[in-house]
């Protein structure tokens, strides 16, 4: 869109149209990647992608620290300078984060919270916490051992690890299966002094996961723990609609528009080629350093709602939302709230580390 047009969207709030230059300009800066750390995990959450899509036998684990800080330097080179790390669980290893976190400026760990990350060495950077469903749920879907044993308080395990930590963000995949859980689990990420960003739990092991019967009640419940919790609920009211409806107010989520797929990968040449956006110079890679995997999460388009992917989807499409006031306001606070995830960012604001006693 010109910027004469995109200016005279903002014209009667000149301090909104600050906010939209200066949440462009640090997005333009931040060139992000996905590594899988490692295919082992200490628990198997139900209905998780990784797992219940085999990615854990489709690649063989590199060792080497070598090659890990080879391929991070090669990584730099190519440009990127954000790493995403996921897994399996990648705090079983944190060496191998060490490693990523002394070659870029921006790393962020997506961890299941069972095991802390530690803090010294480690203070910029953004911790995610995987939370399935909230309250009692949450141990029904994630507790569960490599070997099918049970366990109790992966949650509270959660909050003890990174309590009034200004890393954290807790990923909060709701349910409709747990909509009775959402206030009482935002209240306690609050009073642990921690934040959160809502996600949608997909039921990765059902024939259709994204299949729901309450969708109207579980929006009006997200909806409104967001205006009762505003300062610990990152996501905005548009992007809470988003991440449950699957929709926009132009479009739905699907592959022909997420642009968080591998861009090296060929399967998506035509993809590429639509004229949709994709995110620059991101791939994900697989733990042998070398495997280019189709997207950020299962490669399972049709079955997807990943906060991260459709978060991109809509800060890529400010194009969009540039035809009224209210829908530019929208997307400046969608952007902002995206970054707010991140303790490296300059929208993160927090409060100095409190030290807590166990």
């Amino acid at each position: 869109m010109e910027p004469n047009l995109i200016e005279s969207v903002f014209q009667n709030d000149v301090s909104l149209y600050h906010r939209f230059k200066a949440v462009k300009s640090f997005g333009r800066t931040v060139r992000t990647s996905e590594y899988h750390v490692t295919n082992a995990c200490n628990i198997r959450c139900k209905g998780c992608w990784f797992f219940e899509n085999e990615f854990e036998k489709k690649s063989k684990e590199n060792k080497s620290q070598d090659d890990l800080d080879a391929f991070v330097r090669s990584e730099v080179a190519r440009g990127i300078n954000s790493a995403l790390l996921i897994g399996g669980e990648p705090t079983l290893f944190v060496r191998r984060i060490q490693t990523y976190v002394e070659h870029m400026k921006y790393v962020s760990v997506s961890t299941n919270g069972l095991a802390p990350l530690p803090y010294a060495g480690f203070e910029n950077v953004q911790v995610f916490i995987s939370l399935f469903g909230g309250g009692s749920l949450d141990d029904e879907l994630r507790a569960i051992k490599p070997g099918g044993g049970r366990f109790t308080g992966l949650f509270d395990q959660a909050l003890k690890h990174y309590r009034y930590d200004e890393r954290a963000t807790f990923v909060y995949a709701i349910t409709e299966a747990g909509i009775e859980h959402i206030e009482e689990t935002v209240r306690k990420i609050k009073d642990n002094g921690n934040k959160v960003s809502f996600n949608f739990y997909s039921h990765y092991d059902q024939d259709d996961p994204l299949k729901m019967e309450y969708e109207e009640r579980l929006l009006a419940e997200a909806l409104r723990v967001k205006e009762n919790y505003p300062a610990t609920v990152l996501s905005t009211p548009y992007y809470i609609r988003a991440i449950i409806t699957g929709k926009s107010h132009w479009d739905s989520f699907s592959y022909e528009n997420c642009p968080s797929i591998s861009v090296d990968h060929p399967a998506h040449e035509d993809r590429l080629r639509n004229g949709n956006r994709a995110l620059p110079l991101f791939n994900t890679y697989a733990p042998d350093l070398k495997t280019v995997n189709f997207c950020c999460t299962s490669g399972s388009c049709g079955d997807c709602r990943d906060s991260q992917a459709l978060y991109s989807w809509l800060l890529v499409s400010s194009q969009h939302f540039m035809d009224t006031y209210e829908n530019a306001k929208a997307w400046v606070e969608l952007a902002e709230s995206y970054w707010q995830q991140h303790v490296w960012s300059p929208f993160r604001v927090e409060p100095k580390r409190l030290l807590v006693s166990a």
